[in-house]
């Protein structure tokens, strides 16, 4: 297949989670242009979009990695893209949705699905009164989160009272949080569903340990402080869940999930995604309690899901890509 011709864009910011991608891209001869969010920039008076497809695989955890700036950033520049009427994938729409939890559970609400009861604060006073009426463990857990950051759990309002007496609770870099109750999950996982252009492409079951802390990544479930060599969080290697003996399996998720999951996604318009649910054992009922725009596929997929899903990741893109006619080109000064 000839692609050449086509210009296409990676919109990205961490320097290891694309590595697969780019490597699919470079595998089928397909050209693209590498764009760091980070060290971006665009000139709003140029109308005509620079691509004819522009994947966006922008991070909301690009805070822990000193990249804060670039989040509000791709927000700008996404919203332009909308505007002009760019081919995005993952655009304005799924980003913002990504980059807020708040609105997140107001999606869930309007869709009629459960999800964990969560009150909605702006500053570390509020996490007392809001967390009264909740039935703990409860968690506080940044409006954009990314990769379990930033994630508090406290098993009472004693402790609450106690914890936030002492100092301000970080809300994270909107100054936003939720203080939502901790479901017990039943068999002791939760499951992550991937959805791939409004359909089903595979699900995992993660058996997260309480000690290892709140980051379900599939890609890169690492915590250095537990290894006798740390690992690094910027360059996770794929083998990390095993060395840490965290358990990740393969699983088909009922109809009625699926079809809840692809409610949301075309709720929120996002293309490439996964939802993250759990099955509460105090009452057997499935809640759903987070939106990933950005999907970091599990590691060794061949021997864990039995393929690789990249492939048709980069089959997505090349017929997104050919959606529009070609359009005039201009260059950013």
């Amino acid at each position: 297949m000839n692609n050449h011709h086509r210009r296409i864009a990676i919109f990205y910011e961490h320097p290891e989670w694309f590595k697969p991608l780019f490597v699919e891209l470079e595998r089928c001869g397909i050209e693209f242009d590498p764009l760091r969010a980070d060290e971006h920039q665009f000139d709003p008076h140029i109308r005509v979009p620079q691509y004819d497809l522009l994947f966006n695989r922008m991070s909301p955890s690009a805070y822990t990695r000193g990249h804060a700036h670039a989040i509000f950033y791709a927000l700008q520049y996404l919203a332009y893209l909308d505007s002009i009427g760019a081919n995005v994938i993952n655009g304005y729409s799924a980003f913002r949705m990504e980059t807020s939890k708040a609105m997140q559970l107001d999606l869930f609400e309007h869709l009629g699905l459960r999800y964990p009861r969560a009150r909605v604060i702006n500053h570390s006073s509020q996490a007392v009164s809001s967390a009264r009426d909740l039935t703990f463990p409860i968690v506080v857990k940044p409006n954009i989160g990314g990769s379990g950051a930033k994630i508090r759990r406290f098993d009472s309002l004693v402790e609450l009272e106690a914890v936030t007496a002492g100092e301000p609770l970080d809300l994270g870099i909107d100054h936003t949080a939720l203080v939502q109750e901790y479901l017990p999950a039943r068999d002791g996982h939760i499951v992550r569903v991937e959805i791939l252009n409004d359909e089903f492409l595979y699900a995992i079951k993660v058996y997260p340990k309480p000690e290892e802390g709140f980051n379900l990544c599939p890609a890169d479930i690492c915590h250095p402080a537990n290894l006798v060599q740390p690992l690094s969080t910027e360059a996770c290697p794929v083998d990390a869940a095993p060395k840490l003996g965290l358990r990740v399996e393969a699983t088909t998720p009922p109809p009625q999930v699926i079809n809840g999951v692809r409610r949301i996604m075309r709720a929120a318009q996002i293309d490439v995604g996964g939802v993250e649910y759990l099955v509460n054992d105090r009452d057997g009922q499935v809640y759903y309690y987070d939106v990933n725009a950005l999907s970091n596929f599990v590691s060794d997929a061949p021997n864990i899901i039995g393929f690789d899903p990249f492939p048709r990741l980069v089959d997505f893109v090349i017929e997104r890509a050919n959606l529009l006619e070609p359009v005039a080109l201009q260059v950013l000064l």
